[in-house]
């Protein structure tokens, strides 16, 4: 079982540790159950909030919420809210979100994953539509230009290869929530250049990418930077907060020898791109190679980045 890798930039501008919020997406178990679960790895006080909803407090990670994840949790309490749940139960994931976690944390949220597994969560390959996934909330460097573009264009240069090195469950690969990048957004990133300013930076991400359903969901750091231009684009309310929205990696914490690791060390490979100035120029001119006028097929630039990550000791 891989480790999870520490960020290769451990340290936020201010000197403190950057901090990841984690949500995990799963079924087979009910919330009062999840609950219990987490109360018997974590401690805390498991507290039902309303009908599927529970809040365990003063965990040895903090607070988490587990609730199953639809939109139908935002309505009030009544009678039809819940047939509704009821009925959809079926297909709508238990979701566990935690506070802000350290690595040291993370380690304790992998433990906590092994002992869903032996309770009987499900992942994404265990149902025709269990669409499940993980999304990792991982804290910028800081709010310079530099440390929102460059892991930005090292997502944007790897996915490709990320996406064929551990191939997403196909469900998930059927649903809208985890789209690749368009590829004109990718040439106009790679043209725009490594002073791009953050307004243009925001601007050509809005233009081609106006949507929360990406691998990368750069909306919510956006929306923190420059409130009201989100919004204005997308016309709905994002949650803002200095966060990359990670959303590709696949939740399949029913397999044996799976673990947080696996999906995690993906973000790292993203990060460990945007360290190398030489590596992420050398990516943007080979992709540019790699790419006509016209892009018919992902696979050649898959395996052509795959090679020089490789050369370089990068992997997943």
């Amino acid at each position: 079982m891989p480790d999870l890798a520490p960020l290769p930039r451990p340290d936020a501008a201010d000197g403190t540790p950057r901090l990841i919020g984690v949500e995990i997406e799963f079924a087979g178990i009910p919330e009062d159950s999840v609950a219990r679960v987490v109360t018997d790895s974590l401690g805390g006080t498991a507290t039902q909030d309303d009908g599927p909803f529970w809040t365990v407090a003063d965990s040895a990670l903090g607070d988490l919420e587990i609730y199953l994840d639809t939109a139908l949790r935002k309505f009030d309490q009544s009678s039809l809210r819940d047939e509704l749940l009821r009925v959809g139960r079926e297909v709508i994931p238990v979701e566990i979100v935690t506070a802000p976690l350290d690595m040291n944390q993370m380690e304790r949220l992998n433990a906590l994953v092994s002992d869903l597994r032996h309770a009987g969560a499900q992942g994404s390959g265990a149902g025709l539509f269990f669409g499940f996934g993980i999304h990792f909330n991982v804290q910028i460097a800081s709010e310079q230009v530099e440390d929102i573009h460059r892991p930005l264009m090292a997502y944007a240069l790897i996915e490709d290869w990320l996406r064929a090195a551990q191939p997403i469950d196909e469900t998930r690969r059927a649903l809208p929530f985890t789209d690749p990048y368009p590829t004109a957004f990718v040439r106009a990133l790679i043209e725009a250049g490594n002073e791009i300013g953050l307004s243009e930076l925001i601007a050509l991400y809005l233009e081609h990418c106006p949507s929360r359903n990406f691998g990368l969901d750069m909306l919510p750091i956006f929306a923190h930077l420059a409130p009201g231009r989100v919004e204005n684009v997308i016309g709905a309310a994002t949650s803002a907060r200095p966060t990359f929205h990670f959303r590709l990696p696949d939740c399949r914490i029913d397999e044996p020898g799976w673990s947080l690791a696996d999906e995690w060390n993906r973000w790292i490979a993203v990060e460990r791109v945007a360290g190398d100035a030489a590596l992420l120029a050398r990516l943007a001119h080979e992709w540019r190679d790699d790419h006509g006028p016209i892009t018919l097929s992902r696979g050649s630039w898959a395996d052509r980045a795959g090679d020089i990550l490789d050369g370089v000791g990068i992997t997943t």
